[in-house]
């Protein structure tokens, strides 16, 4: 157990930008999975959520969440800010998993990813992609986390998809179904034909309560994928001060 400790405590960053692990979770990624196993779609204070970092992460761990990632809009100081606190709650716990309690007997923490959504454009439309287990400090990914949609070729989305990549991340197409000016049917094949990685497949497209992914929505999306070799994701995007929800 203590060589877990010093694991967790000491390689947490690079762990955090594990892209083959990640790739591993969202192949078993499903309609259950979301939003108290894993949760890759939510926001802090440092973007347009209501929940500070911390706050974030002592949530996840009431729930049992076992993995999570902090996708604030063009920024990842929600991601630092929760690192700095799960770093801290893995030395505060160190003792505990020192001692001849079971695993099963001890409070456990979640994997926290590398996380952001930038604002793109895809087929004349403003799509939002999400960025994960990437290197927050490669020099391709700083134009994208100063806290605003930027112009230029930069806000194409091919070049967003090459930014996450170059960094070492995996790309996926936020909420497909929800932009007004063209559909899944459009955008995911276009998306993939990219290179995109993923598409959030499970989402709550009606804020339901309690959250659910949208039925209709998901059958299509998961065909749309699943024909394209995609991961399928899931989210609450929660902005207000509850992780199980949107608002």
């Amino acid at each position: 157990m203590t060589l877990l400790v010093s694991q967790q405590s000491i390689s947490t960053q690079p762990v955090a930008q594990n892209k083959a692990a990640l790739g591993r979770v969202f192949q078993a990624i499903n309609p259950d999975s979301c939003p108290t196993t894993y949760n890759f779609h939510l926001h802090t204070v440092c973007s347009d959520g209501k929940l500070r970092p911390e706050e974030v992460m002592e949530q996840a761990i009431c729930i049992g969440l076992k993995g999570l990632a902090i996708t604030d809009h063009h920024s990842v100081k929600g991601y630092y800010a929760a690192q700095r606190w799960l770093d801290e709650w893995w030395i505060d716990h160190s003792n505990l998993y020192q001692s001849d309690r079971t695993v099963a007997e001890l409070p456990q923490a979640p994997q926290l990813w590398t996380g952001v959504e930038i604002n793109a454009g895809l087929l004349d439309t403003e799509v939002h992609i999400l960025g994960y287990a990437f290197n927050p400090e490669h020099p391709r990914m700083q134009p994208y986390l100063e806290g605003h949609t930027v112009k230029g070729p930069h806000y194409q989305a091919s070049q967003v998809i090459h930014a996450i990549q170059s960094a070492g991340g995996l790309a996926v197409l936020a909420h497909p179904a929800r932009y007004a000016k063209r559909s899944p049917e459009d955008l995911i094949p276009e998306a993939a034909d990219l290179g995109i990685d993923g598409i959030e497949t499970y989402y709550a497209y009606k804020n339901p309560n309690p959250w659910k992914p949208s039925p209709k929505q998901t059958a299509k999306v998961y065909e749309l994928g699943a024909t394209h070799g995609l991961f399928h994701t899931c989210g609450t995007d929660t902005h207000g001060s509850n992780l199980l929800l949107r608002l």
